[in-house]
């Protein structure tokens, strides 16, 4: 069945099919080999029953927000008042880029569009100030990756909704590894930068600065509002997705009176394609789950792999390595969806906490995105740039190394996911 599955599935990709027509193609042309009998009525049922669950009504809105805010004029102006205090070190365009990367994704929590809003600004004044082109394609489309982890992270819904874990501590959790992948990033382009002897900005004065922490300061609203909102009691995660959504609104219709009618327009439509991608990838990856689970697939490959007794840091290292492998091959929400279901007896087995399994998972994902040969991010980077997929990878390994450093770091040290939490909303 296995090998079925892996060729129907490598053929439609290589003709061209969308992602989501390959993953229900493979479940039906295996269905009808291996399990004739089966109605495919309960297809339907498991699809609509993975877009049910109220917690992914939020989806949409923080796509609307980030929508709104790419745009309009708050992410030029974050990375403007970002390179007033940064861009004059060694390395500092390359540290504001991740710290940019880092803040839009407070708003946005998609690695593809942290890659656009971010890396389309960023891009030019990193090719100006010498760094290569594999190095900035590199950087961006991994410094995206921690969009993922910052709340609202499209990837914390998805793994809370799969394993009806509090998506408010999830949040919350991915805020100390987020900023540790960061810090890292941040570590490495100082230290590529003064080799080289590259990348220096000129100087921004105090009134330069002041000026421009003006202008781009309010886009800090937004982890504020999300997280303080949730933190105090006063939003769910669902309502904060709502306050978010009315903050663009306000920043960028009223105070920076960006945006029109016309911009609306294409700002719904465009939340519109992007929603529908995600709930049907979310109803697919759902539907390949309890097919696997159903066909006995799950059951023939797991009990030996994970033993009769497995330890949490065997489960922990099997999850790690197949979400790794998963996210290098398919969109991180599937594999989310799919693979957290069928690893959940063992992690219960093991007593392994949700919330710090929900971070490594995600961090995992986010790894994936960036990760050779199908990481979504690295197609995005060939559409956005208009560059070839050789030169798009070429420099990714160092910051794919750096990311699993983050996630062993996070495994050796599992307070820095579970302190904020536990702080903050018990348990």
């Amino acid at each position: 069945m296995l090998p079925l599955m892996g060729f129907v599935a490598f053929s439609l990709l290589l003709f061209g099919f969308p992602f989501m027509v390959v993953l229900l193609a493979t479940f039906i042309i295996t269905s009808i080999f291996f399990l004739p009998n089966l109605n495919m009525n309960i297809l339907v049922q498991q699809i609509l029953g993975g877009i049910k669950p109220l917690s992914l009504v939020c989806v949409p809105m923080f796509i609307l927000a980030g929508n709104i805010i790419t745009s309009g004029q708050s992410a030029k102006r974050m990375i403007n008042m970002i390179r007033a205090y940064l861009g004059h070190l060694f390395g500092g365009l390359p540290i504001v880029t991740n710290v940019a990367c880092t803040l839009f994704g407070a708003v946005s929590g998609s690695t593809q569009a942290t890659v656009s809003a971010i890396g389309g600004a960023m891009r030019p004044m990193l090719l100006e100030a010498g760094y290569s082109s594999p190095f900035t394609l590199g950087l961006i489309i991994n410094s995206s990756d921690i969009a993922f982890l910052i709340p609202p992270s499209i990837g914390f819904i998805v793994y809370g909704v799969a394993t009806q874990t509090s998506v408010g501590k999830l949040f919350l959790a991915g805020i100390v590894p987020g900023i540790l992948i960061c810090l890292l990033f941040s570590f490495f382009s100082y230290f590529y930068s003064r080799y080289y002897k590259i990348g220096l900005y000129p100087k921004a004065t105090w009134k330069e600065r002041l000026r421009l922490t003006r202008e781009g300061i309010l886009l800090i609203g937004f982890p504020i509002l999300i997280l303080g909102g949730i933190y105090g009691g006063i939003f769910s995660p669902t309502e904060a997705a709502a306050a978010a959504v009315l903050y663009a609104l306000i920043l960028e219709g009223f105070i920076y009176r960006s945006l029109n009618f016309k911009k609306m327009v294409e700002v719904a439509l465009s939340t519109a394609v992007i929603t529908a991608v995600v709930f049907i990838l979310v109803g697919a990856g759902q539907a390949i789950a309890w097919f696997l689970s159903y066909s006995g697939i799950a059951k023939q490959i797991l009990p030996p792999l994970f033993g009769s007794d497995p330890s949490a840091l065997k489960v922990i290292i099997i999850i790690n390595i197949a979400y790794f492998i998963a996210c290098m091959f398919v969109d991180p929400i599937v594999a989310i969806y799919v693979l957290t279901p069928l690893f959940a007896p063992y992690v219960a087995q093991a007593g392994i906490d949700k919330v710090f399994l929900g971070v490594l998972v995600t961090m995992q994902a986010a790894i994936g995105s960036a990760t050779p040969p199908c990481g979504c991010d690295i197609f995005t980077a060939m559409v956005i740039f208009k560059r070839p997929y050789i030169e798009v990878i070429r420099m990714t390994w160092p910051f794919i190394l750096i990311l699993l450093l983050g996630v062993a770091l996070v495994i050796i040290f599992p307070e820095m996911a579970l302190f904020i939490p536990r702080t903050a909303m018990g348990g």
